[in-house]
């Protein structure tokens, strides 16, 4: 069975907006975000997905005394790492559907 014409440009137009939309995906794993906290002695490393992808902690933070500020800083610091991934995914995703004529769907990606 052959589709009309228009149906046939329509699933190969869907084809490719869902080739684009992976590929984009795909590099968004890619992508790296850093944040701090505690002026830089603690820094997480997030990719595009907002997966924590490094961590480092500077050994002078290190204190068996004060888990609990360690602790505080590293909940900071991937947060931020996190939010600055979903703001910069969602910024690329942006781009990739005003590219293809779509329009912004707020949670979509």
């Amino acid at each position: 069975m052959q589709l009309p014409g228009g149906m046939s440009n329509m699933l190969k137009q869907i084809k490719k907006v869902q080739e684009t939309i992976q590929k984009k995906q795909e590099e968004l794993q890619n992508l790296r975000v850093e944040a701090s906290a505690g002026g830089g002695v603690v820094r997480v490393v997030a990719n595009g997905r907002e997966e924590i992808v490094d961590l480092h902690i500077d050994k002078e933070v290190v204190d068996p005394e004060d888990v609990e500020m360690l602790e505080d800083l590293l909940l900071s610091a991937i947060k931020e790492a996190q939010a600055k991934a979903k703001e910069a995914s969602q910024k690329e995703m942006d781009e990739v559907m005003k590219s293809l004529g779509l329009p912004h769907i707020p949670g979509l990606f």
